[in-house]
């Protein structure tokens, strides 16, 4: 309770006030899982940024740079209804600490190999395609454990604080990457990535979450349950569609970054890094007035935003050759990016049952980081073919067509559609 004495406290008081963005940060267990998530999330974006960057040195294929995206992002389309299954059917704390031991593991074993100069293009996506099996681990079981972290009302400013932790380290993870691998190489952010995972790993073995164990089912006939309830929602099968239009279209951007920084921009390692923190912080303001938009405007009319601000980056991005010039494009794209994804996640979680939780979100992230492995490897494999810019403008092409398309014959859930009551 705050002291009426305390002026600093009265502000703090008002600032995490029940129903206010910050709403989250008034119970322990968000704090510290969300500034533990927080560092490990700064860690992955070096590890990104040195994979990617890595790369670019080691091949001057489009395709395998490009590769490396897709090798985040493709485990989770592989993996991800499992993970879901295993989110629902055992204790989530210890999915999340299980999943986070494994990637600990792969990225010190990288560095180690990083450091004796033993990577190779090929073997530089094997460990990517690894440390993205964790993340696909842990993703469903980490979302569905927001609800044991706040109550039921503040759920929806739990997920916009995730979000803003995430872009948080967008915008500061490929800054220090890029410092970090011109001033000490690529081995040293991969080690530093794998030490990011011990705050995690130490709050969720402290972590004793009041939620009752989970009742047991087998792995098929569970993921058989999710995918009968994502398939036969005809709210949820929206959202779905929605995100798989919006990843294959928005790895354009994504995965040729590091391309366009270097061929076109003719920019360093750091320069990467400063697009990629445009990005970020373009992210964390949407993701602060998402919340008040979304409920003014609706969901149709917050994606479509989101979606037109990358359908105006893309073509523009093809005209610039400097970095400077490009920087508020990347902002732009942040905006359009947190948009999208925070609207499509709240979607899918406001419409499944706390049963199914994981598995629903497990689905959402197979389909729509699924839709973004394949954009990488299409816009990859068009800019080899015909060019960077053919494949830019390639992807903002089917942006643009695919929201046209279904705003007209699947639109956004209206608010209350197949919304569930949340306890």
């Amino acid at each position: 309770m705050a002291d009426a004495n305390d002026p600093e406290s009265g502000w703090r008081t008002r600032l995490t006030a029940p129903g206010t963005t910050l709403a989250p940060f008034r119970y322990p267990a968000f704090r510290a899982i969300w500034g533990a998530n927080l560092l490990s999330q700064l860690g992955s974006m070096i590890q990104s940024v040195a994979a990617a960057w890595l790369m670019t040195e080691l091949t001057r294929s489009h395709q395998l740079v490009a590769a490396v995206q897709a090798a985040t992002t493709l485990p989770i389309l592989l993996f991800g209804v499992l993970a879901g299954a295993i989110a629902d059917n055992f204790d989530r704390r210890r999915v999340m600490l299980a999943a986070q031991w494994a990637m600990l593991a792969v990225s010190a074993v990288l560095a180690l190999l990083a450091w004796l100069g033993q990577i190779g293009p090929f073997s530089l996506i094997v460990f990517t395609l690894a440390v993205g099996t964790g993340t696909a681990l842990n993703g469903p079981a980490w979302q569905a454990s927001v609800r044991a972290q706040v109550p039921a009302r503040d759920i929806p400013h739990a997920i916009s604080l995730n979000t803003i932790a995430f872009n948080i380290a967008r915008s500061a993870g490929p800054a220090l990457g890029g410092i970090l691998i011109s001033l000490a190489g690529v081995a040293t952010a991969f080690a530093i990535n794998a030490a990011s995972f011990i705050a995690l790993i130490v709050v969720l073995m402290r972590w004793r979450p009041d939620m009752p164990p989970p009742e047991r089912q087998a792995m098929l006939p569970s993921i058989r349950i999710g995918l009968a309830f994502c398939l036969h929602s005809n709210p949820v099968r929206r959202v779905l569609l929605r995100g798989l239009c919006v990843g294959l279209g928005a790895a354009g951007f994504q995965s040729l970054l590091p391309v366009l920084v270097r061929d076109q921009l003719h920019g360093t390692e750091f320069a990467f890094g400063l697009m990629l923190g445009a990005f970020g912080i373009g992210s964390i303001l949407a993701a602060l007035a998402v919340g008040p938009m979304r409920r003014r405007f609706g969901t149709e009319a917050v994606t479509s935003v989101g979606v037109a601000a990358f359908v105006t980056v893309l073509p523009l991005l093809t005209k610039l050759d400097t970095v400077g010039r490009a920087l508020p494009l990347a902002f732009i794209a942040g905006i359009g990016w947190t948009a999208c994804m925070t609207t499509l996640n709240l979607a899918i979680q406001v419409r499944s049952p706390d049963a199914i939780l994981g598995r629903s979100l497990a689905i959402y992230q197979a389909v729509t980081f699924g839709g973004m492995a394949l954009g990488a490897w299409l816009w990859g494999a068009l800019a080899d073919w015909i060019s960077l810019t053919a494949a830019l403008n390639g992807a903002a092409l089917w942006l643009a067509a695919a929201t046209i398309a279904l705003r007209l014959f699947a639109p956004m859930p209206a608010p209350h559609e197949g919304r569930v009551e949340l306890r």
